[in-house]
């Protein structure tokens, strides 16, 4: 599983230019599952996430989390995540999971953020959606359960 986690002031997810949810300060977490990923990459990237220290404290420094400072995650399924470049110019996605497989593991992720405590909003699975990201910092994570 591959994620992207960005720092927010507010983000919104439309679909058909309905607005489908938003959250204020907290993580938009645009995440892609590839084949043969499991309950435990999810896990991993559920407890990493919710405590990355990546939110200023009162000097400023990097040192709070998404829970220390009961922020709001948006959590979007993006299969793009898991292309592959290295040939040509149009991008593989043979190694990414097919939908039977990922929306479960999407599903199981985004739980695990709840159970830490977290108000997770999250996008539709297999829709085209407009995302808009008030990144904040700018600050951008990536983070590869393969890695």
């Amino acid at each position: 599983m591959k994620t992207v986690v960005q720092c927010v002031s507010y983000a919104s997810l439309s679909i058909g230019g309905t607005q489908v949810c938003k959250i204020g300060r907290g993580f938009v977490v645009l995440i892609g599952v590839a084949k043969g990923d499991s309950e435990k990459d999810a896990e991993y990237l559920a407890r990493k996430i919710l405590q990355l220290r990546v939110f200023s404290d009162e000097q400023g420094k990097l040192n709070l989390s998404v829970q220390d400072i009961q922020g709001e995650l948006l959590a979007v399924s993006q299969f793009t995540l898991i292309a592959n470049t290295e040939k040509g110019h149009r991008p593989s996605f043979a190694e990414a999971a097919p939908p039977t497989e990922a929306e479960p593991l999407f599903e199981r992720f985004t739980e695990l953020l709840r159970a830490g405590g977290q108000i997770v909003k999250k996008g539709v699975f297999r829709e085209h959606m407009l995302v808009e990201i008030h990144n904040d910092g700018p600050i951008t994570i990536t983070l590869d359960t393969k890695a």
